[in-house]
């Protein structure tokens, strides 16, 4: 006997396309993904430079093929707004951490915090904290951590585009940084802490950029969840497409034949250039077909092929 089940799950469609969530505070990134993933019925999700869960900002999903360009994004240089407590600090380096020391503020204006965060310009190594995700022997250390446990870690290079001071008030000091992947902003806000003769935590993080991605592309769950009520296809049309997280690619045109050889998998020619390095690459009516690398003797090979689907009606 056959019945019909009003909370069957439907059939998982096909989705390509990238998402920018502003997460909320109080979530995982992983939680955050598997809600649009839900509200948008897709197969295959995944997410790129996780935030903790009490930080809010950028964090871009990627649905379908998009996954594909999740380890490019990875790469990508990011933008936050950090909101520093001055004279307390905290095992995690967060609000979210147990109290283990305080100091006095020290006697200094907005202009001085301002020439200390200049110092942290440029490149430098940066010890990573205790609590990251960052294995030693096959151990995550944030695992160690919560025993109790401190190990050495190796420091990392990372590299500081920009910071500025947008606010010194008491306690509070809030400013923007601009930095390289691997760049740990509660190891930089207590390194600033110091070099300003006190310490610190930080209070609250916002990533407002990841790459080319700006702030004013992103999705708060609320908008996703309006969106999702018309349909999942009224929320898909507000998916972006893969090739737009390779916009420092350079790109290249293929005609449809070669753009079949692409596709397969083989290696192809194109007009001389001197350029070299990761290419995004295009086919017959401009549809976006993968990555390629150029050779700089007009050869391009596959490194990512696309195969997007058609959206059905």
């Amino acid at each position: 006997m056959s019945s019909t089940n009003p909370q069957e799950k439907r059939r998982k469609q096909p989705v390509d396309g990238l998402l920018l969530l502003d997460k909320p505070s109080g979530i995982t990134s992983n939680r955050a993904l598997q809600i649009v993933k839900r509200l948008l019925n897709a197969k295959k999700a995944g997410h790129t430079g996780s935030l903790d869960p009490a930080a809010t900002g950028m964090l871009p999903l990627c649905f379908g093929e998009a996954t594909k360009v999740c380890a490019y994004l990875l790469d990508a240089d990011k933008t936050y707004r950090v909101t520093a407590k001055l004279g307390i600090a905290t095992d995690t380096g967060d609000a979210d951490g147990q109290q283990i020391a305080n100091a006095a503020l020290p006697e200094l204006s907005g202009d001085d915090w301002q020439r200390i965060l200049q110092q942290f310009r440029g490149q430098s190594m940066q010890i990573p904290p205790m609590y990251s995700a960052l294995k030693q022997d096959g151990k995550r250390l944030y695992e160690l951590a919560r025993k109790g446990l401190t190990v050495p870690r190796e420091p990392r290079p990372i590299t500081v585009h920009d910071i500025e001071l947008i606010e010194f008030a008491g306690s509070r000091l809030v400013f923007r940084v601009s930095c390289s992947k691997g760049t740990y902003v509660r190891t930089l806000v207590e390194d600033v802490a110091r070099r300003g003769g006190t310490v610190a935590h930080t209070a609250r993080l916002h990533r407002e950029t990841v790459g080319h991605f700006k702030s004013e592309d992103m999705l708060d769950l609320a908008a996703v969840e309006a969106l999702a009520e018309g349909g999942s296809m009224a929320l898909e049309e507000r998916l972006l497409t893969p090739d737009v997280a390779l916009a420092g690619f350079p790109p290249i045109s293929l005609d449809a034949s070669s753009g079949e050889q692409f596709s397969g998998g083989q290696i192809v020619s194109v007009a001389p250039e001197s350029i070299t390095g990761l290419a995004r690459v295009y086919g017959a009516g401009n549809q976006f077909l993968g990555v390629g690398e150029l050779a700089g003797n007009g050869q391009l090979a596959p490194r990512r092929v696309f195969l997007i689907h058609e959206k059905t009606l």
